[in-house]
């Protein structure tokens, strides 16, 4: 296949842990398939008069710490004309974040967007998974104080969280003897008018909190993250810590349940957390882990993403 043009939408190339970011491994998969990178961060997106443009540059990636990149002068393109976009810039899932999508459906599927930005949209991690409640723990969605309550006073031990929160920020476990729970719903109440989630605490979670890769809805690879002492969260961002794992029949139940419909809404590149025998997450705006597999088992689901982004390419110009 002929070189593409892809545009990364991502954070600051200089923000990046090139041990850990699934970004950089995308980019250099993507280089050594002789595929042209160019860097833009959502700032640099805009809608002028029916064409969405974007201020990109040229970027070459190496893994050299304290230079592993290379950005050329910025330069402003119709993103239409562009071959390929990923979507990579971390959460949270704002209005900052939804305004993207907005803009990136106008040139998908012309241009391939990974992930498909309306699926990305209608999708955030703590709602889509809603819809496999069966898969879940018990899960409350709400901001009404007594269904709270009730909830507490039938599951005793919760977690409580923000529905659009990402890296483990803001999460709560609180206990049945635990007396803040008024004063914590005051300060989600006042800081957001979201609802937000309370799901029973799961006591496995201190075994880990397993994350599944899965690839237009195929598990290609997982590893487990353990909390640190005295934390409830398991999120590498949170302190983490990374260890192999193997899936269980149960995972492969929950992946081929949800499979199917991530393939239907053109979720390629995703990653679902599972606590014990229970689904608590579907990633999609920017999935994580893919060195973690790598550094464990050796399988590199890069090249597994880049081939199916390719061959979607192949079908959408044929």
């Amino acid at each position: 296949m002929a070189g593409l043009q892809v545009a990364v939408q991502m954070d600051p190339m200089e923000t990046i842990d090139i041990d850990g970011d699934s970004t950089f491994v995308l980019m250099l998969e993507a280089q050594g398939r002789g595929h042209a990178l160019w860097h833009y961060g959502v700032g640099d997106l805009w809608f002028d008069s029916g064409v969405i443009r974007a201020r990109v540059r040229p970027a070459q990636v190496r893994r050299e710490k304290g230079d592993h990149f290379t950005l050329g002068d910025p330069e402003i393109v119709d993103l239409s004309g562009m071959d390929v976009v990923l979507m990579r810039q971390d959460p949270p899932f704002d209005m900052g974040y939804i305004s993207a999508t907005y803009l990136l459906e106008w040139i998908h599927p012309k241009t391939l967007v990974v992930n498909d930005p309306a699926a990305v949209r209608n999708a955030p991690e703590k709602l889509l998974v809603a819809q496999f409640s069966e898969l879940m723990p018990p899960t409350l969605i709400a901001r009404d104080r007594k269904a709270i309550a009730d909830f507490r006073a039938r599951h005793h031990d919760i977690i409580v969280k923000p529905l659009f929160g990402n890296g483990g920020t803001g999460v709560f476990h609180v206990r049945p003897d635990d007396e803040n729970l008024g004063s914590l719903l005051d300060l989600f109440l006042a800081s957001s008018t979201e609802p937000f989630m309370v799901q029973r605490y799961e006591p496995a979670v201190r075994s880990g909190d397993k994350r599944i890769i899965l690839i237009d809805g195929e598990p290609l690879g997982a590893f487990n993250r353990l909390p640190l002492p005295g934390d409830v969260r398991s999120n590498l961002h949170a302190g983490g810590r990374a260890e192999p794992t193997k899936l269980s029949s149960r995972d492969l139940e929950i992946c081929d349940r949800i499979g199917p419909l991530l393939r239907e809404r053109g979720l390629l590149f995703t990653g679902i957390d599972v606590i014990g025998d229970y689904l608590t997450e579907i990633n999609v705006t920017s999935p994580t882990g893919l060195q973690q597999v790598a550094r464990f088992d050796g399988v590199h689901i890069e090249s597994a993403i880049w081939d199916r982004i390719e061959a979607k390419w192949a079908i959408m110009r044929s």
